[in-house]
């Protein structure tokens, strides 16, 4: 038995995971600029087992070199074993290898990478979009059977659904925003 308020909480709820989702995958989105989230998501076979490179080194991006990302493994054994993971992950980066640190120089986006990488962005905002108005969706047929069921008015129900299309818009703008502010990133020099 759930009334408006629960509706409510549960499709706002849903709907910002599905803005979590989104954030997460952008993050995976290359730009011209050096991001530790290109790599430090990628799982590297260390002590037996595939371990997130966050786990295993610091990884940043030098101030005076951006274009640059710095992996510091925290026990140098592992160092090899991260260079690895880096060749084999298919983003295409040559470490540079001190023996202390790697080094990763990010190379500057062609233009055709640039429009797929922006194509691919649109596509996860996009799916974002959709279970966002699945969320709607669900939430409204709650709202329904609520009414049907003699839990809220036909007044409330239509209030609480004007609640929650104010839920999708606000979300869908969110989700847009987000690409926005990515597709500029990927198309900066």
């Amino acid at each position: 038995m759930m009334g408006a308020d629960d509706i409510l909480l549960d499709v706002e709820e849903r709907m910002e995971k599905a803005i979590d989702v989104l954030k997460h995958a952008l993050t995976g989105i290359r730009t011209g600029r050096a991001n530790p989230g290109l790599v430090d998501s990628l799982r590297v076979e260390a002590y037996g087992s595939p371990t997130p490179m966050k786990q295993l080194a610091s990884v940043g991006v030098p101030p005076d070199q951006p274009s640059q990302i710095v992996i510091r493994p925290f026990d140098p054994g592992t160092l090899k074993d991260i260079e690895k993971a880096i060749q084999a992950s298919g983003l295409g980066f040559n470490p540079m290898n001190d023996g202390r640190v790697l080094r990763l120089n990010v190379p500057p986006l062609s233009g055709e990478v640039r429009r797929k990488m922006v194509g691919r962005i649109k596509e996860l905002s996009e799916e974002a979009k959709v279970s966002i108005r699945n969320v709607r969706r669900d939430g409204n047929k709650d709202a329904d059977q609520a009414e049907k069921d003699k839990q809220m008015s036909e007044d409330d129900c239509k209030g609480l659904k004007e609640e929650i299309q104010e839920l999708t818009k606000k979300f869908e703008a969110k989700a847009n925003d987000m690409a926005k502010a990515r597709e500029a990133e990927v198309m900066e020099e």
